[in-house]
């Protein structure tokens, strides 16, 4: 993974993050770049063929920083389906930055795991959020400030999901080689390395 950083944030510590969390998973060809957004206080692109991943974060934010998000189960009733916002909280724009990569980064797995990337905004945000509940303690909230149960939330087996994205182990088979009989004409079979 290479890493071009154009913000105040500590360059040494991204990195170390983002490759913390994206392993096991492939990243030898991607590049990140984070930079300050012109005017939204987080947003973030990946390119699929071009193996990149933007990601902007707002200069005026302040932190801590509640991240709304989509990991809430969906409800409905006969005529339409919603689900409500979780926010989970990003301590300083390091985290912040973290969370909106592993949303791209896991857009980028989908991809390369052959999956349909359409409609996958929930699951990005849930292993987004996964990482920095489990990483860095972060509290998952409802809508009126109170703590949501991780059965709520974290519900879907993600890995399993993009399991295809791993790189196939290659398994070197031994060729079959027939030796000359021996002059007792009994047949021997061996293998090479």
């Amino acid at each position: 993974m290479k890493l071009r950083n154009t913000t105040s944030l500590d360059s040494d510590r991204l990195e170390r993050m983002f490759r913390r969390h994206a392993e096991p998973w492939p990243n030898d060809r991607l590049s990140v770049w984070v930079r300050y957004s012109r005017g939204a206080e987080f947003s973030g692109t990946c390119y699929y063929g071009r193996h990149q991943i933007y990601v902007n974060i707002g200069r005026q934010n302040r932190y801590p920083y509640a991240i709304r998000t989509h990991i809430a189960r969906s409800q409905s009733n006969r005529r339409y389906w919603w689900k409500e916002i979780y926010t989970v909280e990003a301590t300083d724009g390091c985290q912040l930055a973290l969370f909106v990569f592993l949303h791209e980064y896991f857009h980028w797995l989908i991809k390369r795991a052959r999956r349909n990337t359409r409609q996958k905004e929930s699951m990005c945000d849930r292993f987004a959020t996964r990482i920095l509940v489990e990483g860095y303690g972060a509290a998952v909230r409802d809508e009126a400030g109170s703590p949501v149960a991780r059965e709520d939330w974290d519900f879907q087996d993600l890995d399993r999901f993009v399991a295809g994205a791993m790189p196939k182990r290659r398994v070197r088979r031994a060729a079959r080689v027939v030796v000359p009989s021996p002059p007792d004409g009994q047949l021997t079979f061996g293998f090479l390395p």
